[in-house]
This record gives C-alpha cells, sequence and structure tokens, in this order.
C-alpha cells in the first residue's frame, strides 16, 4: 500500500494538536466534574455509602 511520510515539521505540528486536544479535553472533563458539584451541592460528599 502507499505509505505516507510526514516531515518531521509535520509530526511536530501532529503531536501539538494531539496535546492540544487532550488538554482541552481534560479542562472539559474537569468543568463538567465542577458544575455538577457545584449543582448538586457539597451535601453529596456526606452521605452514607
Amino acid at each position: 500500500m502507499n505509505q505516507i511520510d510526514l516531515t518531521e515539521k509535520q509530526k511536530k505540528a501532529r503531536r501539538s494538536r494531539n496535546v492540544a486536544l487532550g488538554i482541552v479535553l481534560a479542562v472539559l472533563a474537569v468543568m463538567f466534574y465542577v458544575v455538577t458539584i457545584i449543582k448538586i451541592g457539597p451535601g453529596i460528599f456526606d452521605r452514607a455509602m
């Protein structure tokens, strides 16, 4: 099959995009968690297990 070889510049750009996307996803996950805790209230931690 045809294999495309990326230049170092393209590899670095791809890695930078992947890192940026990972950071954005992590921030969104934390943001959803914080918003959920705020909406439910801090009393969620006081319930019996």
